[in-house]
């Protein structure tokens, strides 16, 4: 069964882990294939402006699938370099995938995330949570580290001290400390959690596409440059940005006080 449903309303792509037997877990052969296929259709897509990723059931994702891990299938099969290249052809796929993304990612997280389900809700640029989300790390309490580069990405949303702290007690957070620690930065009532993801993506959704696309590059750049060189790309990208119709666009509609109506041209 194919791990995503994908859907796109106006100018959003909502993103579905939909296998909610499993708690939308996550490893199974192909799951990565269907990320990269999804995502690469976001960026070729100039009409789509946000994104969404939640969970159908009651999961956002419970991580790697633990059943396979016990019966040593698929992902988890095989000698160690088997072990290992199916993380990098397959589960290293999806995160990849999420990361590439060029327009911003809203996480809705519904229920669970743990372990890699965690991971990849950290890689979305916001998360918005559910009353009854949780989220943890939990890699050592199977005897195993976070092989989905859960070191590099959850350190960037909550600081080395407190993700050093979940990931070496395997503590599992409710929605509530997840907000006080910054990682998600709203907590909503559960049956009201996908029409506020979706009003927040219906407002990046109005900004201009191309400098909004170019914004999340700059962001993303500013982790590991220099700030001398965020300034030089900031002007590069911002000489471009004068020359399109969207600039004018924006500053017509301040003068005329207007919304504006922005083209992606």
């Amino acid at each position: 069964m194919s791990l995503l449903t994908v859907s796109k309303t106006d100018h959003v792509t909502t993103l579905t882990l939909n296998r909610p037997e499993a708690m939308n877990a996550l490893g199974a052969d192909g799951d990565g294939r269907d990320f990269v296929a999804a995502c690469d259709a976001i960026n070729a897509d100039p009409d789509v402006r946000c994104v969404i990723v939640t969970g159908a059931g009651k999961a956002f994702s419970a991580g790697g699938d633990v059943k396979a891990m016990r019966e040593r299938t698929g992902n988890f099969g095989g000698n160690p370099v088997d072990i290992a290249d199916g993380y990098r052809t397959n589960i290293h796929l999806i995160l990849r995938a999420l990361y590439g993304l060029k327009v911003p990612l809203i996480a809705a997280v519904n229920g669970a995330a743990i372990g890699l389900g965690c991971d990849l809700a950290c890689l979305a640029d916001m998360r918005i949570a559910s009353d009854r989300a949780k989220f943890g790390v939990t890699f050592l309490k199977l005897g195993i580290i976070p092989g989905d580069g859960g070191t590099w990405i959850l350190p960037r949303v909550i600081g080395e001290a407190r993700a050093a702290e979940l990931f070496y007690t395997g503590d599992v957070i409710d929605a509530a400390k997840a907000c006080e620690w910054g990682l998600v930065s709203r907590v909503v009532q559960g049956d009201t959690l996908i029409a506020e993801a979706e009003a927040l993506a219906a407002k990046i959704a109005k900004m201009p596409p191309h400098a909004l696309r170019q914004t999340k590059n700059l962001l993303r750049q500013g982790r590991s440059i220099t700030y001398d060189t965020a300034l030089e790309l900031a002007a590069n990208t911002q000489a471009l940005m004068h020359h399109t119709e969207d600039h004018m666009e924006g500053i017509d509609a301040l003068l005329e006080k207007r919304e504006a109506d922005f083209k992606g041209k």
